[in-house]
């Protein structure tokens, strides 16, 4: 495992974001003694939130998926969604299966382009396909069918 440093980020605002969420993650998840699982996706939010930050500013991503990362990114920052931001760090809990559905849904056009794209913008401990495969996944385990065909019909511009 790769210890995160400060010159990993791009702005002390990103560095301050990143270290705030995943704190406030952590410790709300200790406090309740919460699932390892379900830390684990918690704690997937901040890298995922950064990874999405940084794709949207990328150049040598197109247009087109810029527009779909910025959805996701305005879904993540959105404090009342399907499971509001309000509840504490299991709001992110929705926020974390949309970003990793997204991330899922544009590697393929990324990796197209330069498969280095999103592995040069990802801060997270294991492999970010391997990841957003897993909580694609686990996406309806743990929100239940009903949510995530509605957060999957958001990402389709459905309702």
């Amino acid at each position: 495992m790769t210890t995160i440093q400060e010159t990993d980020f791009r702005s002390a605002e990103e560095a301050g974001f990143y270290r705030s969420l995943r704190a406030r993650i952590k410790k709300w998840g200790e406090e309740r003694n919460l699932d390892p699982v379900k830390m684990e996706y918690l704690l997937a939010a901040p890298d995922l939130f950064v990874l999405l930050s940084r794709l949207a500013t990328d150049p040598r991503v197109p247009a087109d998926i810029k527009v779909k990362i910025a959805a996701g990114l305005a879904y993540f920052l959105m404090p009342l969604d399907f499971i509001p931001d309000f509840l504490g760090p299991i709001g992110v809990l929705d926020d974390v299966f949309v970003a990793a559905w997204l991330v899922q849904n544009v590697a393929a056009q990324i990796n197209a382009l330069d498969p280095a794209i999103l592995r040069e913008h990802w801060e997270g401990q294991e492999d970010v396909l391997i990841l957003v495969r897993r909580l694609a996944a686990q996406g309806e385990k743990v929100l239940g069918r009903i949510m995530t065909l509605r957060l999957k019909g958001i990402g389709r511009g459905g309702r």
